[in-house]
């Protein structure tokens, strides 16, 4: 399994991420995107005229990108850590496709994506069984934090 089961729910509970790309001469790029969690346990990420925008241009020339889910704990009785951040980070490889239905608004949003396939996790304050958090690799390559 590539997500925990807290992973997994936090994620289904987020609408937006901020993906980092790197450019030709090695500049990051990150864009706020929305994204979909596939059942195999890519990452579909997306837009309006996706496939013409520098994140696309990016990937094509260095597949290695990282997506940001982050937000702060409830201020509230029985929250891990209060007043905190928390979140996921996906690391991985990226693949640009084409899906049957975009991400996210169908409307509005482009049929053209970016995939994440998951390298390495790490999540913290989503999980009262591991409070402060994990990381992880899960995929064929990995990477160190």
């Amino acid at each position: 399994m590539t997500y925990t089961e807290a992973e997994r729910l936090y994620l289904a509970g987020q609408s937006l991420g901020r993906l980092t790309t790197i450019d030709s001469v090695g500049r990051p790029q990150i864009r706020p995107l929305a994204f979909r969690l596939n059942d195999d346990g890519t990452i579909d990420l997306g837009g309006p005229a996706s496939a013409r925008t520098q994140r696309h241009r990016n990937v094509r020339g260095n597949h290695r990108v990282a997506l940001l889910v982050d937000d702060m704990t409830p201020d509230e009785p029985g929250a891990i850590k209060p007043g905190m951040g928390r979140g996921v980070e996906v690391r991985g490889r990226a693949e640009l496709t084409t899906t049957d239905v975009p991400p996210v608004n169908p409307g509005w949003f482009s049929r053209d994506v970016i995939r994440i396939h998951p390298e390495r996790i790490l999540s913290w304050h989503i999980d009262p069984a591991a409070p402060d958090g994990a990381a992880r690799d899960v995929g064929q390559e990995s990477s160190s934090d």
